[in-house]
């Protein structure tokens, strides 16, 4: 796979596993992973409530577009997923992924800044139970499943639910990065 996949996240708040997961799994798979976030420096990452390590932002959503990169990767974790929805560059950026048919991975609370870029109507997907309602409320259906891959758009969109199901996301991400 010679492709450049994004990952985009706040500044703190990321789940460290749902980052150091897929992004090892693109590495292994020949692509490139790029760290995306709203501010220059390093991004703060978490293991559930304690402070993980830190992880250094290649670029910001200010200076990069989808046109740069062959796919999208959201990490969860809570915070995460919360800051980025309340950033409209982010937002932005996310939405530029469907509306150029370019797949996007999300797992755990990330699938909160898809809501937010109202792109999940008609979609089928997953996410951490807690954001069944707001998926269903957002036009999608909601599946408890350990990964859903959906092609019922303009884009494949890959989504797990938790930390537990990152080896079935990280092989369905792989294969929608292709």
């Amino acid at each position: 796979m010679d492709k450049t996949i994004a990952f985009l996240m706040a500044p703190e708040g990321v789940e460290q596993v749902e980052l150091t997961e897929p992004w090892k799994a693109v590495k292994q798979a020949g692509g490139t992973p790029r760290l995306i976030s709203t501010e220059q420096g390093q991004i703060q990452a978490f293991n559930h409530l304690d402070k993980g390590d830190t992880f250094a932002v290649d670029a910001t959503v200010e200076d990069v577009s989808a046109a740069d990169f062959d796919g999208l990767v959201l990490p969860g974790g809570v915070a995460n997923p919360d800051f980025l929805r309340t950033d409209p560059q982010a937002v932005r950026f996310v939405r530029d992924f469907f509306d150029a048919g370019k797949p996007v991975a999300a797992i755990c609370h990330a699938p909160w800044t898809l809501v937010e870029a109202d792109v999940v109507r008609d979609r089928t997907l997953t996410s951490w139970p807690s954001l069944r309602t707001d998926v269903r409320n957002a036009g999608a259906t909601w599946e408890d499943k350990e990964v859903v891959i959906c092609d019922a758009g303009p884009n494949v969109l890959v989504t797990s639910r938790k930390p537990d199901d990152l080896k079935a996301f990280c092989q369905a991400a792989v294969d929608a990065f292709g």
